[in-house]
């Protein structure tokens, strides 16, 4: 099916780059189809204390479970949904958490049609809100970009994991330029009417969303999990950030977990359960083969 849209984006464009930039532009911020909650998941899902969440984009439905004084807060991804953190949510219960999620608009259990990063970082705003603190922000691939902004600007935490993810808004725009094999001058349409629709100019979204160019606090502890082979995100932007964090940054790269299977493997629940007790120092090491579910830690890079 992607592959079909593609296609016709691309034949529009040969006739129309902008044309062709417009309807790639649409696709991009496709909500559709909406992941549905695995049975494995179901019961931890169906126990969540919820509420609902008013936010200037649309309504968001908001879970809670646990009950400790340390409080997490986790952000899906792009198609995603909060469910989807169930093995991190039973590990952190556990291990004594608080833990906050939420379907983002047009996402899981949450009503509408339209959403963008700003609703990711609205809704942690109000969930802080109600709950204060977070010690730990866990954010996967798109969730991940909402997690370093907030972590640089309106909800500073001590520990920010990204699984899966990216430093700045272009690398999520980047992949589907090369996924969809766009021509520049579509691509350079999308990127228009994506900085548009933010409301920024190019230098302002750099400074705004950018985590490379404009780094967490030194105080941030900041964990990166990325797999070798992801193949809807490289994992360049993980050490991109790993390099611009030095001392406060550790890389967990992982092999045969790909984009999604990553948020369930042991290692890496080890991995993030460990951060969120005792942070950095907290993350053993793990070694295996590439078989999937082995993890693999490298060392900053030089």
């Amino acid at each position: 099916m992607i592959e079909l849209v593609a296609g016709g984006i691309r034949g529009v464009s040969r006739v129309s780059p902008r044309f062709g930039g417009d309807l790639a532009y649409r696709a991009f911020f496709s909500t559709a189809p909406r992941m549905r909650v695995r049975e494995s998941a179901r019961a931890v899902h169906d126990s969540a204390r919820r509420s609902v969440l008013r936010l200037p984009g649309g309504e968001a439905a908001a879970f809670e479970w646990g009950a400790g004084e340390r409080s997490a807060l986790l952000l899906h991804g792009w198609k995603g949904r909060a469910s989807q953190f169930v093995p991190l949510v039973e590990r952190l219960v556990g291990d004594g958490f608080r833990v906050v999620a939420f379907d983002a608009p047009a996402h899981g259990d949450s009503p509408g049609r339209r959403t963008d990063v700003r609703d990711w970082i609205a809704a942690a705003e109000v969930l802080a809100e109600r709950h204060g603190t977070f010690e730990l922000l866990v954010g996967h691939s798109f969730g991940s970009l909402a997690a370093l902004t907030l972590a640089r600007s309106t909800l500073p935490a001590p520990r920010v994991a990204v699984v899966a993810g990216a430093a700045s808004p272009e690398a999520f725009v980047d992949a589907f330029v090369s996924d969809f094999r766009l021509r520049s001058a579509s691509a350079d349409r999308l990127r228009e009417r994506f900085r548009r629709r933010l409301g920024v100019d190019e230098a302002e979204l750099v400074r705004r969303y950018d985590a490379v160019r404009d780094p967490l606090p030194a105080e941030t502890e900041l964990l990166l999990v990325h797999d070798r082979g992801d193949r809807r995100l490289a994992d360049r932007d993980a050490v991109r950030l790993c390099e611009v964090h030095g001392g406060h940054a550790r890389l967990l790269r992982t092999a045969g977990l790909g984009h999604s299977r990553i948020l369930s493997a042991d290692a890496v629940l080890d991995a993030i359960s460990g951060f969120a007790r005792d942070g950095l120092g907290g993350v053993a090491p793990v070694s295996g083969s590439a078989d999937i579910g082995s993890a693999l830690v490298d060392p900053p890079p030089a």
